[in-house]
């Protein structure tokens, strides 16, 4: 890659390289023990309830443990260097423990997300093949049911509250089992993490085992995690992620990164680490930062977050559009915003311009956009820290090199929109077990991320949409971004989504779904907005008001589910 090529790298600081050769750990295993050496007795990882309740484990506690775990795996429950464990399980201190005792016994982690359903879980695990789980007792009871047809022959059931004091820790149980009844008896063969964990000691005092044995023959090309995601097509497929592709992304990501210091960071994860950005940017960075982190079980409602922002003299923090527009309206918040707060970083999704600039205005501080997807581990560009571009994702991360393509594959003018097309060593080996959908997007060496974009004159990108999200009005491409971040600047407006739906004289034509703020807001309101603001085919021709939007997990609007809806109502009529 030659400077040429990459204008972009004239707005890292000073110190950032512009190219990292090889990564500072072999594997993810090593990274974990030459971390917790350097931090050993400083907290790592904080669990904050709702109530304020919290518990901490050091960084020598989660070595020492997750070296247990390993051997558990490996010796007592018979795992093979390579093969999956399906981690499925909420931000708590269990994860850290779990996740870096899969990847320090030489296994493949299988993040799988809490809140599928037992179907969704089937499937995932049918593709897998996971030879042990490691869950969440509150989801246990799916597990007769997803594992159906495919059993996984080790089951380890973790709670919530796992390694918090004796007093919380029975607090919550007796909540979660009497008040709100969201545990059930576990019916299915299992053994318990922390007796996992002893038992794992016990067999590593008797018979000598050096952990670190497990992951020296694992190879920075191996395979660390497997990571599901619905990719351009919306067939979920498991991203083959190995240890040299996330830790490098890491580390291209901090490179951009000025002003945090080593061992004295306090960040906020409130994004759940099975989402391949919290694993990255919150679980391995934060880590390697040796910052103490701040775990959010569940940030919904988001007054879950207030004790946390009390009692934590927070620095850092990760999340999504939804999560800064809707702190932005908690009252709490705005009276008491964050003292201590350095910068905050936003992934997932588009964050709208309007909700950055009531954001700083708030907090005094920016919000920095990054971009990447699940194949590419995930991050690919990042705005540099006082260097930042209103409604850009920043300029990609060392060692990368990112292109707007046609439909050619040749790159656009610059300036002229095109598919987001990168190539870096944070890209995925490919797709498990799917080699048809692995040559569908690695095409001459890009990986092709289905995101149209442009790159301005200086390096710096605009997502402009998704190729599959965008509306054709009369052969006039519009892009929901563009309309929703018009929308979003509307002081009435809370959130809205915009979507693309059949009609008769145009082909297509917009559509908004608008949670109202003010509740005298009308159709006629948000169109005179839109006017003033777009061209005249970008404006929505419909407004339906709601209540609340679909959202995933991490608080993505999910177009999907309101664009389904669309599609069988114009089916019915």
């Amino acid at each position: 890659m030659t400077a040429a090529k990459r204008p972009w790298t004239a707005f890292y600081q000073p110190q950032a390289r512009s190219d990292i050769g090889t990564a500072s750990y072999r594997t993810i295993g090593d990274l974990i023990r030459s971390v917790a050496d350097t931090y050993a007795n400083a907290p790592a990882f904080t669990a904050v309830m709702p109530n304020g309740m919290n518990g901490t484990l050091t960084f020598a506690q989660v070595d020492e443990m997750s070296d247990a775990f390993a051997v558990y795996l490996r010796e007592i429950a018979g795992l093979k260097q390579g093969d999956r464990v399906a981690l499925q399980m909420p931000n708590c201190l269990s994860f850290p423990v779990a996740a870096f005792g899969i990847l320090k016994a030489g296994c493949v982690l299988v993040n799988v997300n809490p809140l599928y359903t037992a179907d969704e879980m089937a499937k995932q695990f049918s593709d897998a093949e996971p030879h042990a789980l490691v869950i969440i007792d509150m989801f246990a009871n799916k597990i007769p049911d997803a594992t159906r047809g495919h059993p996984i022959p080790n089951i380890i059931v973790t709670r919530v509250a796992e390694f918090l004091p004796a007093m919380p820790r029975g607090i919550v149980g007796l909540v979660q089992k009497y008040w709100d009844r969201s545990v059930e008896p576990v019916e299915v063969a299992h053994i318990r993490l922390p007796e996992a964990l002893e038992a794992g000691r016990v067999r590593a005092r008797a018979e000598k085992i050096e952990v670190d044995a497990y992951h020296q023959s694992v190879q920075p090309d191996d395979v660390a995690c497997l990571q599901y995601t619905g990719g351009t097509t919306g067939v979920a497929k498991g991203a083959m992620l190995t240890h040299a592709n996330l830790i490098l992304n890491m580390e291209q990501t901090m490179e951009l990164i000025s002003g945090v210091k080593k061992g004295e960071e306090i960040a906020l994860t409130a994004l759940p680490m099975y989402h391949i950005f919290a694993f990255t940017v919150n679980l391995l960075g934060f880590y390697w930062l040796g910052a103490r982190n701040i775990l959010i079980p569940n940030p919904r409602p988001l007054s879950n977050l207030k004790r946390a922002f009390e009692n934590y003299r927070i620095t850092w923090m990760s999340g999504v559009n939804t999560l800064f527009n809707g702190l932005t309206n908690e009252i709490w918040f705005t009276d008491s915003p964050p003292k201590h707060l350095k910068f905050a970083s936003a992934g997932g999704m588009a964050l709208q311009a309007s909700v950055a600039r009531k954001w700083e205005a708030i907090t005094g501080k920016p919000v920095l956009q990054g971009y990447g997807l699940t194949e590419t581990s995930p991050v690919l560009t990042f705005e540099p820290l006082g260097k930042t571009r209103e409604g850009t994702i920043g300029v990609p991360v060392p060692s990368t090199l990112v292109a707007c393509l046609d439909d050619d594959g040749k790159e656009v003018p610059q300036g002229q929109s095109g598919e987001i097309a990168a190539k870096g060593p944070q890209i995925m080996a490919g797709y498990w077990n799917k080699p048809e959908e692995t040559a569908a997007v690695m095409k001459d060496g890009w990986f092709l991320t289905g995101d149209i974009g442009v790159m301005d004159a200086d390096g710096y990108f605009t997502i402009v949409d998704r190729k599959k999200d965008m509306v054709v009005v009369s052969g006039f491409n519009v892009y929901p971004n563009e309309v929703e971040d018009c929308l979003a600047s509307h002081p009435g407006i809370l959130e809205a989504a915009v979507i693309g739906v059949p009609d008769e004289s145009s082909g297509e034509a917009v559509k908004a779904f608008v949670v109202r703020r003010d509740a005298g807001l009308s159709e006629a309101d948000i169109r005179n907005h839109c006017k003033a603001h777009l061209t005249a085919y970008k404006v929505p021709k419909r407004v339906e008001f709601r209540d609340d939007l679909p959202k995933s997990n991490v608080g993505k609007i999910l177009r999907k589910d309101l664009r389904a809806e669309e599609l069988a109502q114009h089916a019915a009529e």
